[in-house]
């Protein structure tokens, strides 16, 4: 009992501290956000003079990350919400709205009077009713200069049969934020998480919300039992078991004047609702087994059909004196709630037609030669290590291993209808942090993200498909377009970092502008652009794009903190 106690008496002192830390940003912030307030209600003024609703075919959408892709639940159509793009000197936040037809492969841009203000790193949570809703809560907005940052408290829904914005005011509803995460289970959305933060504090919360889609009213949730530190950027995934699983994650704490300490979190919990209890719910730590995800933050999560889940990608820094390492990964991994157990996505590779070979005496000798060449030594794989000096005097080492060829004279295996398994897939996703996912008929959509080359970010609108069945190859629906791979070196003007024209979207302003773990099998972390496919490699060749380098540890980082470019989608 003792322990117990001395478990919860310290769950409620870091609840408290938690409450006067927000006390104190709602303070500071204030003033802040008055001007951001001002900023986006321009754009608001902007967005009424759309009187109608308006379907255009288009091109695929400009590159972003930390924007929402969500399944229809009727239709074959994938939705794209918000996001934000970074182009080395402005912060451009969108609320557009693309679909992308999968029967037909096209893009439409559809423009709906009275939509939710511009924004990114917000959720996004479909539901079937209606002839499905699309509901939006939070998410923030960043002034120009990706320096100041609005976090909305908002709820949304696009009524998808009518295609009508309509924002939902309920009080009692949670604290503006992004970086959360929300979940619908049974006629509920559920909340969990996030971050507010203002030009000199931050805030990670760990509180739990529910919304009801019949009342429309927010409650919050006590849970017992010692559950998650505050975090944002984490899994949440409703389990078979219709419980709710909470991993990994980040959030930072100031270690003294000026200087932060980052957290990738690596925990795992379920928020279990309690039998008989109504609106009780407690918090259980689990220690799944298998191959769990290494360590990561900025990955990207969806549920498949068999209730398992998905997680993608992600980036790994690793804190020097001077500078942060880090590694982008393009990876997958499945959560199995019924086994408790982790595993790691191994593709098998596209499939082929199994070639007849003449019957006879040719037959028997080939077989014969088989046979003796049965018994060689495997080859093992290849690491070649390079050091390459960019112009700017940046040392890049280049780790890559080389798969081998394979057995001479041994055939490829083969499975029970007689296919034979190719060595490997051809084309991948780069690595890449925030992503957006979606899972429509078993296929895995993966669309945009970003990743670091030298002191560039590179902000992609690249859409990749992987039949989650087959788990054989990749395929690519929209290539990387080197033409959008814009970057403006900083400079001191004040005018570029002031410019309100660079929180616009893309439509308006660009044009202007112009525990324990077990080693994942096979690696399946990627150095970035020193490790990219080779088509990869010339698409940003040909954009100018150098390979990754270190960051001096000043800089912003991918999982540094809650701002421009953070693991908050």
């Amino acid at each position: 009992m003792g322990k117990k106690g001395k478990k919860e008496k310290k769950g409620r002192g870091a609840e408290k501290t938690a409450a006067k830390m927000e006390k104190k940003l709602s303070k500071r912030s204030r003033k802040e956000e008055e001007d951001l307030e001002a900023l986006i209600a321009h754009f608001q003024t902007l967005d009424a003079k759309k009187t109608q609703v308006t379907e255009t075919l288009c091109s695929p959408p400009s590159p972003r990350l930390n924007a929402s892709l969500s399944a229809h639940p009727e239709k074959d159509e994938l939705i794209l919400f918000g996001g934000e793009y970074f182009n080395g000197q402005k912060t451009f936040v969108y609320n557009e709205l693309y679909i992308y037809s999968i029967r037909k492969d096209t893009w439409t841009k559809v423009d709906i009077p009275g939509p939710p203000p511009r924004r990114c790193a917000h959720q996004a949570v479909v539901v079937p009713q209606g002839g499905g809703q699309l509901w939006i809560f939070g998410g923030e907005f960043a002034s120009p200069d990706g320096e100041q940052f609005y976090h909305y408290k908002d709820l949304w829904v696009l009524h998808l049969a009518t295609k009508t914005w309509e924002q939902i005011r309920s009080t009692g509803g949670p604290s503006g934020r992004s970086g959360h995460r929300m979940v619908a289970w049974k006629r509920q959305l559920v909340l969990f998480g996030g971050f507010h933060e203002s030009t000199r504090d931050y805030i990670y919360y760990c509180d739990v919300y529910t919304f009801s889609l019949d009342t429309f009213l927010w409650s919050k949730l006590s849970p017992s039992g010692p559950g998650p530190a505050p975090r944002s950027g984490c899994l949440m995934a409703v389990t078979p078991q219709g419980s709710i699983a909470i991993y990994g994650g980040y959030s930072k704490q100031r270690v003294k004047k000026d200087v932060d300490k980052g957290t990738q979190h690596s925990d795992m919990f379920l928020l279990k609702p309690e039998e008989g209890g109504e609106g009780k719910w407690t918090w259980t730590r689990i220690n799944p087994s298998g191959v769990r995800p290494t360590t990561r933050s900025g990955f990207s999560v969806a549920v498949i059909p068999n209730h398992q889940t998905l997680v993608f990608g992600g980036v790994c820094d690793e804190e020097e004196e001077e500078s942060l390492e880090g590694m982008f990964f393009n990876d997958l991994y499945f959560y199995d709630a019924t086994r408790n157990r982790w595993f790691a996505g191994q593709l098998k590779g596209p499939k082929l037609e199994k070639k007849r070979r003449r019957r006879g005496r040719a037959e028997e000798s080939e077989g014969a030669a088989d046979r003796d060449c049965g018994g060689a030594d495997v080859p093992e794989p290849l690491e070649v290590i390079t050091e390459v000096v960019s112009e700017d005097g940046t040392v890049v080492t280049i780790r890559q291993v080389l798969a081998p060829s394979g057995v001479v004279g041994q055939p490829p295996p083969e499975d029970e209808n007689g296919a034979v398994e190719a060595s490997g897939p051809s084309v991948e996703p780069c690595p890449r942090s925030n992503a957006m996912l979606a899972v429509k008929h078993g296929l895995l959509y993966v669309y945009g993200g970003m990743f670091e080359a030298g002191d560039r970010q590179v902000t992609l609108n690249d859409l990749y498909c992987l039949d989650l069945h087959k788990m054989e190859e990749w395929k690519t629906l929209v290539e990387m377009d080197p033409k959008m791979q814009e970057w403006l070196e900083e400079t001191d003007s004040e005018e570029d970092s002031s410019s309100d024209e660079g929180a616009e979207g893309a439509d308006e302003d660009q044009e202007e502008d112009s525990g324990e773990e077990e080693a994942a099998p096979g690696g399946g972390a990627w150095g970035a652009v020193c490790r990219l496919p080779a088509q990869d490699r010339a698409v940003l060749a040909e954009a100018g794009v150098e390979p990754r380098g270190a960051r001096s540890k000043g800089e912003e980082s991918t999982e540094g903190g809650p701002g421009h470019g953070q693991n908050i989608l």
